[in-house]
C-alpha cells in the first residue's frame, strides 16, 4: 500500500541559552518520528528540522521558509515570546504550530495546538501546594519576558486568593548570569519560598548560587527557602551541578521516573535513541505527544490542510508516558496530569502529589468563580509520598 508522505517542520533553538531544554524537546518529536514512520498508519512524516538560535527574528524568517515551501504543520517554539512572534506568520499563511511547551495562557489561535500545560495544569496545583505545605510569603524571579511576567501574575493573584504575599518581584534578562544581587534580597526578605521563572543559563546559575550563599550563612535553603518552579526538569538538573541539584520543587505533568508501561517504553526507546542525551523531559514528552497527534489526525483527515487537520485531532486520545492525554475541542489545549515532584541527588524527580485523572485545560481560568477559586481547593490531587 503507497503511504501517504508529509513534510512537517521541526523548529526549536538546539543552541542558544535555552539548548539542553530544547535538545530534549527534539529529541522527543524525532523518537516521534521515528515510531509514525515505523508503524502501519498508512503515512510517513518526514521532519525538516531548523534551529533559529534563540533569535525571535529568525524564528519569523524561519516560519516563513516553511510556510513558503509547502509545510503547512510545524512542530516547535519553546519560549512564549518565539511563539508570540512566530503565530501572525501561520495565520496568514493558514498553516498550524504545534506547541509543545508548558505556558502562561491567556491566548487563543485558530492556528495553534497546544500540547503542554496551560496554567490550570501547572501554575494554580503549584499554589495549592506550596500555600498548604510550605508558607505563605513568596519571593518571585523570572526571565525578563512574557512567560514569567504572567506566571508571576497568574501566581500573585492566586497566592493573595489563599491569603498569602508576594514579598518581591525580580526580573533578569534571558542568559544574565549575574545573580548576586537578587539573591541578597532574597536572604535578606527571608520569604518562605522561592517561586521561580528563570530559563536555561540564567536559571542554573541561580540555583548554584543560591545554594552556595546560603550554605555560607548556615542556611538549609532546600528546607529554609525551597525553590519552586513550572520550567524546571531533569535535562537541566546535571546543568545546575551536584552541590546543588536536589530539593528543588517542580510543577509538571511529567516526570521521567513515573511508574508506568507507557513511560517505561517510552524512555527505553528515547534512551536507545538518543544515548548521548540530553535526558527526556516533560516538554520532549510533549513534542512527542504533538507528533503523535499530529499523525493520528493526518490520518484520519487524509489530508494535511491544515482546518481539516484541526478538525480531526479535536478529541484524538493517546495513552502517552503521563497516561491518558487528548486534545480539547473547545480549547484546542492537551488534557493533562498535574504532578508536583522534588528533585533528587540522582538527577530524578521524586513525585510527591498527582492528580488522579487528567485535568481539563483552562487557558483563560474562567472555569471557577471568583477566577481563581481553583486554587482554594485541590485540583484532585493525592500524596504520593511526603
Amino acid at each position: 500500500m503507497t503511504r501517504r508522505h508529509y513534510r512537517i517542520g521541526v523548529m526549536f533553538s538546539t543552541t542558544g541559552s535555552y539548548s539542553v531544554v530544547a535538545r530534549s524537546i527534539l529529541n522527543g518529536a524525532l523518537l516521534a518520528f521515528q515510531e509514525v514512520n515505523a508503524g502501519n498508519s498508512g503515512i510517513e512524516l518526514e521532519p525538516v528540522v531548523v534551529n533559529p538560535s534563540g533569535d525571535l527574528a529568525r524564528y519569523r524568517s524561519l516560519s516563513l521558509e516553511l510556510l513558503g515551501c509547502g509545510i503547512r504543520h510545524v512542530v516547535g517554539c519553546y519560549t512564549s515570546s518565539s511563539r508570540k512572534e512566530v503565530i501572525p506568520c501561520f495565520e496568514k499563511f493558514d498553516g498550524l504550530l504545534w506547541y509543545p511547551s508548558h505556558y502562561e495562557g491567556f491566548e487563543s489561535s485558530d492556528n495553534v495546538i497546544y500540547t503542554g500545560a496551560a496554567p490550570n495544569q501547572h501554575v494554580l496545583p503549584l499554589v495549592d501546594y506550596l500555600a498548604s505545605r510550605v508558607g505563605s510569603r513568596a519571593f518571585c524571579i523570572g526571565s525578563n519576558y512574557i512567560w514569567a511576567w504572567e506566571n508571576n501574575r497568574i501566581f500573585r493573584e492566586a497566592l493573595i486568593a489563599r491569603g498569602g504575599s508576594v514579598l518581591a518581584e525580580r526580573y533578569l534578562s534571558v542568559g544574565d548570569t549575574e545573580v548576586d544581587q537578587v539573591i541578597a534580597a532574597i536572604i535578606d526578605q527571608r520569604p518562605d519560598f522561592v517561586f521561580n521563572n528563570l530559563i536555561g543559563t540564567s536559571a542554573y546559575a541561580f540555583f548554584r548560587a543560591f545554594r552556595a550563599a546560603c550554605r555560607a550563612r548556615g542556611i538549609d535553603q532546600a528546607a529554609e527557602i525551597p525553590v519552586a518552579s513550572c520550567t524546571l526538569s531533569e535535562p537541566e538538573l546535571p546543568e545546575i551541578g551536584p552541590d546543588a541539584v536536589d530539593g528543588h520543587l517542580s510543577s509538571s505533568v511529567y516526570f521521567s521516573s513515573l511508574n508506568s508501561p507507557e513511560n517505561a517504553d517510552f524512555i527505553g526507546a528515547y534512551t536507545r535513541s538518543f544515548p548521548d542525551g540530553p535526558v527526556s523531559s516533560a516538554d520532549a514528552e510533549a513534542s512527542y505527544i504533538a507528533v503523535k497527534l499530529l499523525a493520528a489526525a493526518l490520518s484520519r483527515a487524509g489530508t494535511d490542510d491544515a482546518r481539516t487537520v484541526r478538525a480531526a485531532v479535536a478529541d484524538q486520545r493517546l495513552r502517552a508516558p503521563q497516561g491518558e492525554v487528548r486534545i480539547d475541542r473547545e480549547t484546542f489545549h492537551a488534557w493533562l496530569t498535574p504532578r508536583i515532584g522534588r528533585s533528587a541527588a540522582n538527577g530524578q524527580f521524586e513525585v510527591l502529589l498527582e492528580s488522579r485523572e487528567p485535568i481539563a485545560p483552562d487557558p483563560y481560568l474562567v472555569q471557577s468563580s471568583p477566577r481563581f477559586a481553583s486554587a482554594m481547593r485541590s485540583p484532585l490531587l493525592k500524596v504520593v509520598q511526603s
